[in-house]
Formats: structure tokens, C-alpha cells, sequence
């Protein structure tokens, strides 16, 4: 089994918190993880929703459901039976041992308003994204805490070739896909899955048949990841009323397909109101919905900007799971064109700028969206860092610096015995 960098964040919430709620989207191995700290350092009874049987006793009576289960229990995919979660409010209220249920879910809750705020002050809710680079290199990543350390930890140049990133890029953190021993045999994998998701999934949070336009607009957004959410164009090209649009996309973000990427600004209050970018959980399901193939990322290099953006964008939110800063995570434009493709603003409001370069030269040039974001910033800006496909760690100032992509799961990091 893959060790799970989240596993100490999941462990200190069961010990001080009623109902822990584990989410993530199928297959990212949440079952994998609860079964493993059952059996090891919480021990709990396990059952899951995809059992019909465990399904209709809750739904017929969920506090006799609940009243059964003596010590510590495990309930996998409870956004199946959201008759559940008034009776484990009541069920807290009467016994607020820590620990008592740990809960696992496709389905985001936040975006859920009525289950969520049912359970208020007594859950904590973790994600579960596909592996990270460096789970599956057997490192506990420490890349975020590094860029907001007093100075940069040491980093020895990297052996990562440009072929060996494009692998990782189009092959995600999928475990399955992992074990996936060619392309073929991973977009088939791939296929199956968004199928079987959006029938099932999306369906029951929609409570509606036939979802036949979420395909092609799924297709649609994995061609244009990275790019600023614009629902009048997007509405037109998909020839879809923005007003179904948006309930669409809602609900590819539910079940964590999504990841909007919002707007950072010096004045909080004009983040909502600015056009977020979107991106894919996964570049390995972006490249197969994209049917983008290596060949031709090898001989059109130009094609991979979007595709490593995402990747990065997406290693950064999996590592903000654990790290200790746990930043919030935007981007950066101004009127004028000028971008920073990460924004990491910790809770003192320091201000780590993060810019995604798929070429292996670099230049000061490439730092004239982050030196825009020094400026809008102020004395809030901390750091600010280009990763490059290159292999040379380089300083280009005090605050300024080129790292090659591998950082992101070297730097800082502690390699798992």
C-alpha cells in the first residue's frame, strides 16, 4: 500500500473530533485509507453505502441504524444516504467522544449546504486527491513550507528529463491507473470511469436522468483547463443556457472533476466578483479527455504550457492537506495582461507567487508577472518562484527565484522508510 502524506491530519482530527468526513473523488483511494487506520490505529467497524443492503436499512430508519453501531465506525460514500447526517448530529449531541465516526464521501459536503451546516462545529472535513508526485515517490512533500521558510532549504539539480515529466503528467494519481501499463489501457480506464461517474454520481446528486450534455462539456473544459472562466463564451460554444451551465458545472465541482482556481486581489472583497480559471483534478484524466498522446507533446512542445500548469496547480492544493502553513490557493491577473499562475497567501497574509514555465531556459523575463504581484502586494510579497523544465536551482534576487518542476516534491521534502 501507498503511504498517504494526509494520514497524520487524518489521525490528529479523529483524536480530538466527533465525525471526521474524508472526501475526494472516486477512486482516489479513501476506503484504502480508513480500512488501513481501522485496522492499525483506530480500530472502527466498516460499512459502506455501495452495499444495497447497508443503504435501505439506513434510508428506512437512520437513528436505529446509528443506535446499533457500538464504538467507533467507518461509514463509506455517505452522500448516498443524506437521511443520515440529522441523526448523527443528534447522536454527537448526546456523546462527543472524539473519534466516533469517520466518514468517507465522493461528494464535496461544502458544496452542499443543507449537509453541511447540519453538522457544524462537529466535523472536520480532510480531502483525499489522486497520489501526489511525491506518494508516489515514497516522499512526504514539503515544497509549501519550504517557499514560506526563512530561507530556501538546499536543492541539488535535477536528473527529471522532459520525457520522464511528460509521464507524469499524462499519467495522473489515479492508483489504478498506476498499475496501467499503457496508454491504450489508461484512457480505456479513464473512459470507464468519467462514465461510470457521471451516471451514477453526478446523477444521484442531480436527481435527474440523463445527463447527456456533462460528457461533452467535461471534454470541452479539459481543452481549455487553465483558462479564465468565461460562461457567456463557454455557454455559446457548447450551445447550453448559462443558467444550466452553471448548475453543470456545480456539480462537475461536487464531485471533485472541477477545481476553479479563484482570483487573488489586494482588496478581498473584489475576489468574488473576479473570473476564477479552471482546471481538472488530474492531468492524466485532462490528457485523456483531451486525447492529448506524448508523440505529440514530443514534437509540439508548445502544447504542454496548460497541461503542467494544472499539474502544478493541482500538486500545490494536494500538499496544502498537510503542509503546516495549509495556504489558500488563487491566481494572479491584472487589466493590463500581466499573470502569475499561483498565488499562495498564508494566514498572516504573506504572499508566495508561483509562475509555471514548460521551457528549460529562463530568463528575467519570466518574472514580470511576479515582480506585477511584488508590487500589488507590497510588503506582503514574501517569495516568488518560476519552475522551469530546466534542472539548475537559480536565485534572480533576494526574493526571486528558478527551481526545476522536481522541487515540488524535493524540496523540503522527507523521504518514507
Amino acid at each position: 500500500m501507498i503511504y498517504r502524506n494526509l494520514t497524520p491530519a487524518l489521525q490528529a482530527a479523529l483524536a480530538d473530533t466527533p465525525i471526521v468526513l474524508l472526501t475526494g473523488a472516486r477512486q482516489t483511494g479513501k476506503s484504502t485509507l480508513v480500512q488501513d487506520i481501522a485496522s492499525t490505529t483506530h480500530p472502527a467497524r466498516y460499512l459502506t453505502f455501495d452495499d444495497s443492503g447497508a443503504l435501505s436499512a439506513v434510508r428506512t430508519d437512520p437513528a436505529g441504524f446509528l443506535a446499533g453501531m457500538d464504538g467507533a465506525v467507518i461509514l463509506d460514500e455517505v452522500q448516498r444516504a443524506p437521511e443520515l447526517f440529522l441523526a448523527l448530529k443528534a447522536a454527537v449531541d448526546r456523546d462527543r467522544r472524539p473519534g466516533r465516526f469517520l466518514l468517507t464521501g465522493s461528494a464535496n459536503v461544502l458544496l452542499l449546504p443543507r449537509l453541511a451546516e447540519t453538522l457544524v462545529g462537529r466535523m472536520e472535513i480532510l480531502t483525499l486527491w489522486p497520489l501526489s508526485q511525491g506518494e508516489i515517490e515514497g516522499r512526504f512533500e514539503g515544497f509549501i513550507d519550504a517557499v514560506f521558510a526563512d530561507a530556501l532549504p538546499p536543492l541539488k539539480p535535477s536528473s527529471e528529463t522532459w520525457t520522464t515529466l511528460l509521464d507524469r503528467l499524462l499519467i495522473g494519481g489515479y492508483p489504478e491507473v498506476l498499475t496501467r501499463a499503457t496508454e491504450e489501457r489508461r484512457t480505456a480506464w479513464f473512459n470507464s470511469y468519467v462514465t461510470t461517474l457521471l451516471q451514477r454520481d453526478v446523477r444521484d446528486l442531480a436527481q435527474i436522468e440523463g445527463l447527456t450534455s456533462l460528457p461533452r462539456l467535461l471534454t470541452l473544459l479539459a481543452t481549455r483547463a487553465t483558462a479564465l472562466l468565461n460562461f457567456s463564451e463557454l455557454s455559446r460554444s457548447i450551445a447550453m443556457p448559462q443558467s444550466t451551465l452553471k448548475r453543470y458545472l456545480a456539480l462537475l465541482e461536487t464531485t471533485f472533476l472541477l477545481c476553479p482556481l479563484p482570483a487573488w486581489s489586494s482588496n478581498v472583497g473584489k475576489r468574488l466578483v473576479k473570473a476564477p480559471k479552471m482546471g481538472l483534478s488530474d492531468t492524466g484524466l485532462l490528457s485523456a479527455l483531451s486525447a492529448i498522446r506524448k508523440e505529440r507533446l514530443l514534437a509540439e512542445h508548445g502544447l504542454a504550457g496548460p497541461l503542467l500548469e494544472n499539474f502544478v496547480v493541482m500538486e500545490l492544493r494536494k500538499q496544502t492537506s498537510w503542509s503546516r502553513t495549509r495556504p489558500q490557493v488563487f491566481h494572479f491577473r491584472t487589466q493590463t495582461g500581466q499573470e502569475v499562475d499561483v498565488v499562495l497567501e498564508d494566514g498572516a497574509g504573506r504572499i508566495v507567487g508561483i509562475e509555471v514555465k514548460a521551457s528549460a531556459t529562463i530568463s528575467t523575463h519570466d518574472f514580470k508577472g511576479l515582480r506585477a504581484l511584488a508590487e500589488t502586494a507590497g510588503s506582503r510579497f514574501y517569495r516568488g518562484v518560476v519552475l522551469y523544465t530546466g534542472t539548475e536551482p537559480l536565485p534572480f534576487g533576494p526574493q526571486f527565484y528558478a527551481l526545476p518542476v522536481s522541487a515540488l516534491w524535493e524540496l523540503g521534502s522527507d523521504v518514507k522508510q
